[in-house]
């Protein structure tokens, strides 16, 4: 299946966000708001502090009205269930999930609390029934993984002229043999022999760059995951060591971290504004079963071209002249 690629591409929201109020009701005077969450990623990570400065903007301020338990913010994959039963009893108003795995977790300790959660495909992996209607206490954003993880191959490849092997560096917890085959027959289907390495846990990832490395791949596709975001920094620093070109999930990553491509949704701008928005409807007292799960409607190519010399890689200048953004 070959994939459609323009500057800037925009899809239909499902949710129809745009027409929901953004109150759904209002603060409690003297009431604290009390907020968990379950994430690989720290609670420093530059995507919450655009998620709480959100809240902020919104009316939610942590010391004042709002009250977070970060004791699942980086926490370990293994020990979600623990966690989200801690929060279940504390209790919270609302979960915050990133993440599958996350989501379950939540999902079995509580069937009453709100559980806003960000991930690859909340329907196909059956977290919530419909976008439309997700019923029970779960809602959020579905970030179309499925779809831009092959697009993002379809760029990896036509990024690395004459490209006969590449990897992908995929997280066994959300990526299912249905993905691996869909992207298996893409690859082929442009004359590449695709390789898969799966990880399940950080301490797996540098040895399985470096097997996408010894298997003479000449690209890497690092797949959309929470866990892979979370440790981001040392899948950009492997891949540099081993001169290995390599896409990745979110535009920040090659603008920031050093990635040579990324292409996908700004996960700052989609936690600063889609999921701080939903997060503040279920405070103010939503149902997340009236609340629509949403998807991104805006993503972005961007090109580091000082990388790419580092790597010595010319990228197309065909390809850069699509680009949302070259950095020079």
């Amino acid at each position: 299946m070959r994939w459609a690629f323009r500057r800037r591409e925009f899809l239909g929201v499902v949710s129809g966000a745009a027409a929901w109020p953004l109150t759904v009701g209002a603060q409690e005077l003297g009431r604290t708001y009390r907020l968990g969450g379950l994430s690989p990623s720290p609670r420093d990570s530059p995507h919450y502090a655009a998620l709480f400065d959100g809240l902020r903007r919104l009316g939610f301020i942590e010391g004042e009205n709002l009250d977070v338990n970060g004791r699942g913010f980086g926490a370990s994959i293994g020990r979600f269930a623990e966690i989200a039963a801690e929060l279940a009893k504390a209790p919270v108003d609302a979960i915050f999930c990133a993440g599958d795995v996350a989501i379950r977790a939540a999902q079995r300790a509580t069937v009453t609390i709100s559980i806003l959660g960000v991930t690859d495909d909340m329907v196909g992996s059956g977290l919530v029934r419909s976008l439309a209607n997700s019923t029970g206490n779960t809602t959020g954003v579905s970030i179309l993984s499925t779809e831009l993880d092959g697009k993002r191959q379809e760029i990896l490849i036509e990024a690395v002229p004459g490209i006969r092997r590449m990897a992908a560096l995929a997280d066994s917890n959300v990526t299912t043999s249905r993905q691996f085959q869909a992207l298996q027959e893409t690859a082929h289907a442009r004359g590449v022999e695709l390789s898969i390495h799966r990880i399940a846990s950080p301490e797996e990832i540098v040895s399985a760059i470096d097997a996408a490395k010894t298997s003479e791949a000449a690209a890497l596709n690092v797949l959309s995951s929470p866990l892979l975001y979370a440790n981001r920094q040392v899948i950009i620093e492997r891949a540099a060591a081993l001169r290995l070109p390599a896409m990745y999930q979110w535009p920040e990553m090659a603008e920031q971290g050093g990635g040579l491509l990324a292409y996908g949704p700004r996960v700052v701008r989609l936690f600063r504004e889609g999921l701080a928005r939903q997060l503040v409807k279920l405070l103010r007292g939503a149902k997340p079963a009236d609340i629509p799960v949403e998807q991104p409607t805006k993503f972005e190519l961007v090109i580091n071209l000082k990388t790419a010399k580092v790597l010595g890689i010319t990228v197309p200048p065909s390809l850069s002249a699509r680009a949302d953004e070259v950095i020079e």
